[in-house]
């Protein structure tokens, strides 16, 4: 078998109303997504999505009569790229999506097969009023959430722990609060300084006090030996790692056992063949792997299958924040959006590969 071909299809979805990013100062008035689709001389298609593939043209020769089957030749061409060049993960998904129809198996069984669904938590995305968000966080458990997370922006520390009060008085111990403080990586332009250390250290404090299961990227990604202290001298669960662009720099948390829950997105961050290898140490030393999923319903779905076929857990982030994220908005171009089952798990796909559908007609009205 041989790649003939690597197509990219790039969509938009306007969005009205306009969805307000808690990480990003300008409203978002669209939802951009590339679906990459590697064709084969067998008639076996791939597809994956996730980052935007800008600037990939020029390597496709790169993977063009290459056998799709031979993963790590793959995955280490695409290292160089990304050395020089863009996070071009996608590809590896849709590689991935023809080993699995090839071999008849979801890719989480090649990943390892370890579960078939995972608990979800549902990723709020929009800063809201406490009691906005203690209401919204009824709603979630109602459907089958056991548990949420709720973003801060770095000027409004204040307003972001009186949220987490108000969903905390409002579900009780009956869901767990996770915390997204948003300092390890920069909108493009944002030059501002991050939270200072002493304010991090008292905030996260006070949310160990109310009980979340852990804090997301609290300080600079770089600052290893930072999210080390952090760690030990609060005594809460820290999370990280969800863009960091290399395994070495993984490896270096691991080695200063800074952190508890490791996020590499599979599609934006290492791809999954080296997610993997980081989430496999990461259990190995009784850590947790929940990888970062917030990009459209096939990144979700490639996260998925890696997390499930390692055995993550214990939750997987599920973008939602009804109404100003939905599913239909995360997953437009998908024939069937991914939703939890009623237990508030995500189940993996039983079909072949990443196992979801396009839709042609959502492809084709949204394309640009």
């Amino acid at each position: 078998m041989k790649i003939t071909g690597i197509k990219m299809r790039r969509l938009r979805l306007p969005l009205d109303p306009f969805f307000h990013a808690a990480w990003d100062p300008v409203p978002r008035t669209r939802f951009d997504a590339t679906v990459v689709r590697i064709e084969t001389d067998e008639g076996v298609v791939g597809v994956g999505s996730g980052d935007t593939m800008d600037g990939f043209e020029p390597f496709v020769e790169l993977f063009i009569g290459k056998n799709p089957m031979h993963i790590s030749r793959h995955v280490r061409a695409l290292e160089t790229i990304s050395f020089h060049a863009g996070r071009y993960w996608p590809l590896e998904a849709a590689l991935w999506d023809i080993v699995g129809q090839v071999t008849g198996q979801p890719v989480s069984v090649l990943f390892g097969g370890a579960l078939d669904a995972l608990p979800a938590y549902a990723s709020t995305g929009e800063v809201k009023a406490p009691n906005e968000r203690a209401e919204s966080a009824l709603a979630l458990r109602e459907q089958g959430f056991k548990a949420m997370k709720i973003r801060f922006v770095r000027e409004r520390l204040a307003d972001g722990l009186a949220a987490v009060r108000a969903v905390r008085k409002a579900v009780g111990s009956t869901m767990e609060i996770m915390v997204d403080l948003n300092q390890a990586w920069r909108m493009p332009g944002d030059i501002d300084p991050a939270l200072d250390p002493a304010s991090v250290r008292r905030t996260v404090e006070e949310l160990g006090d109310l009980g979340v299961l852990w804090v997301e990227e609290p300080l600079p990604g770089a600052d290893v030996s930072g999210y080390a202290r952090l760690r030990s001298e609060t005594g809460v669960r820290i999370a990280a790692g969800e863009m960091i662009r290399t395994v070495p720099e993984l490896l270096a948390h691991l080695d200063a056992d800074s952190l508890d829950v490791y996020q590499p997105d599979v599609v934006l961050a290492v791809g999954m063949s080296r997610a993997r290898l980081v989430a496999e140490l990461a259990l190995l030393k009784n850590r947790w792997f929940t990888p970062h999923t917030w990009t459209n319903g096939l990144g979700l779905v490639a996260n998925l299958h890696v997390a499930a076929g390692v055995g993550g857990g214990p939750f997987l982030e599920f973008p939602y924040d009804p109404p100003g994220w939905t599913v239909e908005r995360r997953d437009f171009f998908l024939a069937e959006p991914l939703r939890i089952r009623r237990d508030g798990c995500l189940a993996v796909p039983p079909r072949p590969g990443l196992g979801v559908e396009l839709d042609e007609g959502a492809m084709s009205r949204f394309e640009v």
